[in-house]
């Protein structure tokens, strides 16, 4: 519970928060930045992790980059095969948006696509 008695803030699914990707290696996106989440609440809750996407300001025309549609409160683009399992308490969780479902559908195509599950 949080000091003012409500419980605290789980993600759900589409959500677009803001939360610490650190630490992180290479080329990874860390620090903290806005994330899409892919996974349901049910999920979320249960085990404390959510599995994001991190969302970058700048476009580079890489392939697994997906556009968020302008009129969000988060502008950029999602980097689907970047998403982690992230524990979303820990990292301090705030919500700010909910990306459209042709977003999602978008990031998980691409996910599929470079794990080749389809």
């Amino acid at each position: 519970m949080t000091r003012s008695g409500e419980p605290p803030y789980c993600p759900d699914l589409g959500d677009l928060i803001f939360l610490e990707f650190s630490p992180h290696l290479g080329t990874e996106q860390g620090f903290t930045r806005p994330g899409l989440v892919l996974t349901p609440r049910s999920y979320n809750g249960l085990v404390g992790r959510c599995f994001a996407c991190p969302v970058t300001s700048r476009g580079r025309g890489y392939p697994y980059e997906v556009a968020l549609p302008s009129g969000l409160k988060i502008h950029g683009f999602v980097l689907a095969d970047q998403g982690k399992p992230l524990a979303w308490a820990e990292r301090y969780a705030r919500f700010v948006d909910v990306a459209p479902a042709a977003v999602i559908d978008d990031v998980k195509a691409k996910i599929a696509a470079f794990l080749q599950l389809g």
